[in-house]
């Protein structure tokens, strides 16, 4: 990323170069004016300067004893340099000084004792935000998969929902965060790089990066293959929202294959998709752990977009929908027909099931495929409505799409 362009302002010069110091560190955010003392009036030098400076976002040090020289800055800030995105920085022990600087304009306030992640992820969002604003599309839709079981075939339906999506729609990259990353063997492809290159050099990626970490198959589909090894480090959570910014707004459509990942890593994941899948067999075991992922992820924001895949699905008395509903605490959104004398050998040989046209299980995954594109959005743009799951009330505008009309 080329970085965001930051001032900074204080009247401790001190605590100047520590900020200083923490904006360096995030490796996002590039210093392009600083200053000991606040301005006191609209026509004040500083205010001028840091105009001239194209100043992204200014960064105000809120003292502990004398907020109100600093408080005063942030009002003059925001009501004469509209386009500056404003943080405030100080004690945490002190409600009032973080009241008053939001209430004057200011968008955040950061814990002065902490480290540079804080800042790291308050800059991520601001950047979500920007790009947002200047008519990026941000709208990319984020599909996580995830087993309910080993060898439940997670991997497999990652893959081909992915392509499915990448043939009838475009601009498709498949993540695989698996513990062991194996979505390369299902594509029949040797990565050079993958997730852990784009991680570790976050601090230089961009869309030029980014697509030179990528292995294309001839359908056209992005994969940013897992590693060979166990994961050494789980991403923070502001590494993880730098990803997947740059991602949804270069691709249509991420399908993350989790496999059977249970972490925080997992937590964040949900948190950043629009729906998380969890792909599951009509066996008690199968659907007793799904029951549990949905309890483990009851901590983050992505537990109501939980949806069952019923892999090898074949009806089985008291199994019906209601009961895995019951079970797990989560819907079904699809059943996948049960054709393993199919799918066996197309992953032996790295030929993707979806890609033939005679198979019935090809049509179920270009049907999920279908289902989770024109699934229609909620007003905040995260929780998606597959037609009948909505409320009874919901508006005649939302779609309404059988999530169970392949493979019934």
């Amino acid at each position: 990323m080329h970085g965001i362009a930051v001032a900074l302002l204080s009247e401790d010069r001190e605590l100047l170069s520590a900020l200083r110091d923490r904006l360096q560190a995030t490796r996002l955010g590039n210093e392009v004016f600083s200053h000991v003392g606040f301005p006191i009036n609209a026509t004040d030098t500083i205010i001028r300067q840091l105009q001239e400076s194209r100043a992204e976002v200014v960064i105000v040090d809120v003292p502990s004893r004398d907020a109100q020289r600093a408080i005063r800055a942030i009002e003059l800030i925001r009501s004469t340099t509209q386009q500056i995105a404003i943080f405030a920085t100080g004690d945490m022990s002190q409600p009032a000084n973080i009241v008053a600087s939001m209430r004057n304009g200011a968008g955040e306030y950061l814990d002065r004792s902490a480290g540079h992640e804080v800042l790291l992820e308050a800059l991520t969002r601001y950047s979500s935000a920007r790009t947002r604003a200047l008519g990026g599309s941000g709208k990319a839709r984020v599909f996580t998969f995830l087993s309910a079981k080993g060898g439940s075939g997670c991997t497999t339906a990652a893959v081909n929902t992915a392509l499915a999506l990448q043939k009838s729609h475009g601009d498709v990259v498949l993540l695989d965060f698996a513990p062991i990353g194996h979505a390369a063997l299902h594509l029949n492809l040797r990565p050079q790089f993958g997730v852990l290159d784009a991680l570790q050099n976050l601090h230089r990626l961009d869309v030029s990066l980014l697509d030179g970490l990528m292995t294309t198959t001839k359908e056209g589909l992005h994969l940013l293959a897992g590693p060979q090894q166990p994961y050494p480090s789980d991403p923070t959570p502001g590494e993880l929202a730098r990803l997947f910014d740059l991602l949804v707004n270069h691709y249509r459509f991420v399908v993350v294959d989790a496999s059977s990942r249970l972490d925080p890593t997992t937590r964040l994941l949900s948190d950043l998709s629009n729906a998380v899948l969890v792909v599951a067999q009509t066996d008690v075991v199968s659907l007793w752990c799904a029951g549990r992922i949905h309890s483990f992820l009851e901590e983050g924001t992505g537990r109501d977009r939980i949806r069952i895949v019923l892999n090898r699905y074949k009806k089985i008395p008291g199994f019906g929908d209601e009961d895995v509903q019951q079970v797990t605490n989560c819907k079904v959104l699809w059943k996948v027909p049960n054709a393993f004398h199919v799918i066996s050998p197309s992953i032996d040989h790295g030929s993707p099931v979806v890609l033939q046209e005679g198979p019935e299980i090809s049509r179920s995954y270009r049907g999920l495929a279908a289902a989770l594109a024109e699934a229609s959005s909620n007003t905040d743009d995260s929780d998606l409505v597959y037609g009948p799951e909505g409320s009874p009330q919901r508006g005649p505008g939302r779609l309404r799409l059988s999530p169970l009309r392949s493979g019934d």
